[in-house]
């Protein structure tokens, strides 16, 4: 398994914002992989500590295939 690892370096710091800036989307189940990958990162609670490490794994990035319905409101 490839990772690439994160270090929290700032306050206020979420899973979500290391995914975000990793990746510059949210793929659909990908953070609950990334809990997977960390152990006991949940238990940290939602504002990661400076000096968290984060490992993401890279060869399981979901792909966008969702699609959206279009919902036009007058038409």
């Amino acid at each position: 398994m490839t990772y690439e690892t994160i270090t929290v370096t700032t306050e206020g710091v979420t899973l979500a914002a290391i995914i975000w800036q990793f990746l510059k989307r949210q793929p659909e189940g990908y953070l609950e992989l990334v809990l997977e990958h960390n152990p006991g990162v949940s238990a940290l609670g939602p504002v990661l500590p400076i000096g968290t490490a984060v490992k993401l794994p890279i060869e399981e990035i979901p792909q966008q295939t969702s699609t959206r319905t279009l919902v036009r409101l007058w038409d």
